[in-house]
């Protein structure tokens, strides 16, 4: 196959790519990414020089560029490229509609003209809104955003869905839990924690710190979407999960300990607005239909996560001082394209 993968310099995205080329070494991937702060090539520098990748500068809102790159023969595209950080959100709303809804809907017209087999659209379980104390996200638990963010995303999902109905596209969704692993942006919760950490830095723990989330270690992310790419249901959800939830302080006392460190870094800060309580995901329908389920422990997770930022220092230096963007200004121009 040859995948054309949107927002592969992102955390999740090139984690995907990664193991996509291990797991189909004759595959072939393009990796769309227009380089906002959060892409890092870095990311993807093992690859370098493979013959079965390549990666182009652009923004997915291009529709010429995009049906460029669908002209030489892709097969599905993976569409991870998004605004994905609620905090900027609430600042900037405008951008997350434009990348987030206009982004996808550009795909999806260019995607439905080229004939694409397979298009699979990534989500997040922020759609559904937040639950309370019990129950957990189903796919056919009733959409409601509480975010600019997830607002957006929700309405990309409900763009995928209806041209599946219109048009007979062959539209996947899939809705995950929060991720955590290798090469996430230092702004995110548990990245940031572990770098400041290492740093002995405060940690900023928003409101009271109970906030609830499902975590689920990247990689095994990337298997549910590869299940879903070759044996999903076309104009179905997939929720992804690995049914280990945290309290945001839990989690971050964990690490603490893990990284033998005081729990007196932890500082609690003003909450952000519109800060969902809890989220938790249902995976019995990828488990059931697919046969997939998450492998990886939170306890193991937790540890591989921490021992690889921790070898991995240089890498996020230069992006905490932001020393990583001068090669993009450099190398890869906006007005113009590298493939590599």
């Amino acid at each position: 196959m040859k995948l054309l993968v949107t927002g592969g310099a992102g955390f999740i995205g090139s984690n995907f790519i990664l193991y996509m080329l291990e797991h189909h070494k004759d595959y072939d991937i393009i990796n769309l990414d227009k380089l906002t702060y959060a892409g890092n090539l870095e990311n993807l520098k093992s690859i370098d020089g493979s013959t079965h990748y390549s990666f182009i500068r652009g923004d997915i809102a291009d529709a010429k560029l995009v049906g460029d790159i669908m002209d030489t023969g892709i097969d599905a595209v993976i569409n991870f490229a998004a605004e994905s950080h609620v905090d900027r959100s609430i600042l900037e709303p405008a951008a997350f509609v434009k990348t987030n809804v206009l982004g996808t809907q550009t795909l999806l017209d260019v995607a439905k003209e080229k004939h694409v087999s397979r298009f699979v659209q990534i989500s997040t379980d922020e759609v559904y809104g937040s639950l309370g104390a019990t129950g957990r996200f189903t796919e056919t638990t009733c959409l409601h955003p509480n975010s600019p963010y997830s607002a957006s995303k929700a309405s990309a999902d409900m763009l995928a869905l209806a041209y599946h109905e219109t048009f007979n596209m062959p539209v996947l969704i899939t809705r995950t839990s929060n991720n955590y692993g290798p090469y996430q942006f230092p702004e995110k919760l548990l990245p940031l924690a572990i770098t400041n950490l290492f740093e002995n830095k405060p940690v900023p723990i928003y409101g009271d710190g109970l906030n609830v989330r499902d975590w689920i270690y990247v990689m095994d992310n990337a298997e549910a979407i590869d299940r879903v790419l070759h044996k999903g249901k076309e104009g179905e959800v997939y929720n992804i999960g690995a049914g280990y939830e945290s309290s945001n302080i839990s989690l971050i006392k964990t690490v603490v300990k893990l990284m033998n460190k005081s729990e007196s870094l932890i500082t609690y800060i003003k909450d952000r607005p519109g800060h969902d309580r809890r989220y938790a995901i249902d995976p019995s329908k990828i488990m059931n239909t697919l046969g997939w389920s998450s492998r990886t422990s939170l306890d193991i997770g937790l540890k591989t996560t921490i021992d690889w930022y921790e070898g991995n220092r240089a890498w996020w230096d230069r992006i905490k001082s932001g020393e990583y963007m001068k090669y993009y200004e450099q190398n890869y121009s906006s007005k113009g394209l590298k493939a590599y």
